[in-house]
């Protein structure tokens, strides 16, 4: 069996089980009476000291179902571009999260991604979220996508391709798209640069999305898997969004002259 060890623990996140879930029970701990039922998400994948705040409110505003998909940014620029673990196993401390093979089936033949577990190998912006994901659902199965950029009209055929498997599989599944927002910018410089793009998604526009984007230099890493979730999202009949959270790193240092900005939008 194909198993990629956890690689974070101790140093983006605790690695030991009585500390995560101390710090889950901060960041989950919120004024949500009621989480709401959504297609997918958009969830930063900062070490958890700057982003956990902003993750946490968006995992706790959103039901969890037992099947999530999670795409996520290639930073390291290795492996296929459009690498999917399709079998196998995660880890996080004391945990072990199993890789939906059927979904994962569905997605390549519908989507054309490919199983490779070497870009996934070192990459840090999947396995952050898994145990915001397991603690909300110990019952959990995932789908561990990462990609690196691509033509628009293939991120279009990619994400339409998905939101068909998703239809064939026939259950509950959340796409979590794996992102950070602006990169080492004064904070209203970077909020100026982070609304055009949110406005994009709220609009559920991944067109509008990925061009803004590049059109105004905005370095929002995780771009490509919010894109590739957009077009999922409107193939099973998204009809609104909403921004749950956002802040930046300077909220933690408390220098607000160059900072990362985090969001989590819901998509429902």
């Amino acid at each position: 069996m194909s198993t990629r060890k956890h690689i974070l623990a101790g140093s983006w996140y605790p690695s030991k089980t009585e500390e995560i879930l101390k710090e889950m029970e901060l960041y989950l701990k919120t004024d949500i009476k009621q989480p709401i039922k959504a297609i997918g998400i958009v969830a930063p994948h900062a070490g958890w000291r700057y982003s956990g705040a902003v993750a946490g409110y968006g995992y706790a505003s959103v039901v969890i179902p037992q099947t999530v998909i999670v795409i996520a940014p290639n930073h390291r620029g290795v492996g296929n571009p459009k690498a999917i673990w399709s079998r196998g196993e995660w880890t996080i401390p004391d945990a072990t999260i199993p890789v939906d093979e059927e979904l994962s089936s569905l997605i390549i033949r519908h989507s054309g991604l490919v199983h490779d577990t070497f870009a996934h190998a070192h990459e840090h912006s999947l396995e952050i979220h898994l145990p915001f994901l397991y603690y909300r659902n110990p019952s959990i199965s995932i789908v561990p996508i990462c990609m690196m950029d691509m033509p628009l009209q293939v991120l279009k055929e990619i994400g339409t391709g998905m939101g068909r498997a998703i239809k064939e599989y026939s259950k509950e599944v959340l796409i979590v798209a794996s992102s950070d927002m602006s990169h080492y910018l004064p904070a209203k410089v970077a909020k100026s640069q982070d609304d055009m793009a949110i406005n994009k998604i709220l609009e559920l526009d991944p067109e509008g999305l990925y061009e803004t984007v590049r059109q105004n230099s905005i370095s929002m890493c995780g771009v490509i898997p919010a894109t590739v979730m957009l077009y999922a999202a409107k193939e099973l009949g998204a009809s609104s969004a909403k921004l749950l959270m956002y802040s930046h790193s300077g909220v933690v240092t408390g220098d607000d002259s160059e900072v990362v900005a985090y969001a989590s939008i819901a998509v429902l």
